[in-house]
């Protein structure tokens, strides 16, 4: 052996060592599973040790209903239906929390308006489910909350052209929204097959139903996405009535607070909105976060319609969280 091949030797020998050294390491300090031994059974129940971020598997409701209708979780297809979205939504961390948070701040707009059309109130988190309540558009350009088509949108009277898109407005979108889900309701008997309308279509679904000889959503063949539509909306509810039994705790000061404001009525043509924005002490980007349905600089409002728009009121921006 020459004299240059015993360093790389030793260094061989005391990588090797590091090795094995580190791997023990390893084993002794990454705690387990609580109540369980460590990965080589280093590890007692009575070490203090515990992992950071623990992956277990999530509560199961025995039982749930969805706008007072029973869900057979008792059948296995649907309670395996169901833990799938319910392990999605727990294990998406910043996902989830955003919702949450979101939700603080439209609820309280969607919740009076189904209360109002006499639609259940865990519709709301059909909005969740499609749109996680932003002003989404699709690929196949539905749009807002309620992730409304263009054509379907006009169809339950809203005003859809380049400068006013009330798909994006929420108090209009949701009524819109209440008004397809009746005709659903009227069409099917009941509000589980109404929600799975929402996302198929009715025609879609008349289809199935002929095809399968079944008008019962969870003994149905729906596709992927219709499939998963009504377990996603039911993992949102479960997660979002109990947000600490799923891991999520929020203080109420972290959560967005609904957005203070007045409205003005304009009937007349406006050819700038920043000059608007500016006449009421505000600007245009927040003028456009109050208003996403003005979908232009300017309005031209040619047949004289009646519009509210809504104005930030002064100081809220600033105030919004109080003082950090």
């Amino acid at each position: 052996m020459s004299a240059n091949q015993i360093p790389l030797k030793r260094i061989f020998i005391i990588t090797f060592t590091l090795v094995v050294v580190a791997t023990i390491a390893v084993a002794l300090i990454i705690p387990s599973k609580s109540g369980f031994s460590g990965a080589y059974g280093l590890l007692s129940k009575s070490d203090t040790l515990r992992i950071q971020n623990p992956v277990y598997q999530v509560p199961i409701p025995k039982a749930i209903s969805f706008a007072g209708e029973q869900v057979p979780i008792h059948q296995f297809d649907v309670r395996e239906s169901l833990d799938r979205e319910l392990q999605v939504n727990t294990y998406w961390h910043s996902q989830t929390v955003l919702l949450l948070k979101r939700a603080n701040r439209y609820f309280p707009i969607i919740e009076p308006i189904l209360k109002e059309k006499g639609i259940p109130d865990d519709f709301k988190y059909l909005a969740v489910a499609e749109s996680a309540l932003t002003q989404a558009v699709s690929p196949a350009q539905a749009v807002g909350f309620w992730q409304i088509l263009a054509a379907t949108g006009r169809e339950l009277n809203l005003e859809v052209n380049d400068e006013v898109d009330e798909r994006y407005h929420i108090e209009k979108s949701t009524y819109a929204a209440c008004d397809f889900l009746i005709r659903s309701y009227n069409n099917y008997g009941n509000w589980t097959m109404a929600a799975a309308s929402y996302n198929f279509g009715r025609t879609g679904i008349n289809r199935q139903m002929a095809r399968q000889g079944n008008n019962n959503y969870y003994d149905m063949v729906l596709g992927e996405e219709t499939g998963r539509y009504l377990f996603r909306i039911l993992a949102f509810k479960v997660i979002f009535e109990h947000p600490e039994l799923y891991g999520f705790h929020l203080m109420p000061d972290e959560l967005y607070p609904p957005l203070k404001f007045f409205e003005v009525e304009v009937d007349s043509a406006v050819t700038s909105f920043a000059q608007f924005a500016e006449h009421f002490n505000t600007n245009y980007k927040m003028l456009k976060l109050y208003n996403p349905w003005l979908r232009e600089s300017y309005l031209t409002n040619k047949r004289g319609q009646s519009y509210s728009i809504k104005i930030p009121e002064t100081g809220f921006r600033e105030s919004a969280y109080g003082s950090y």
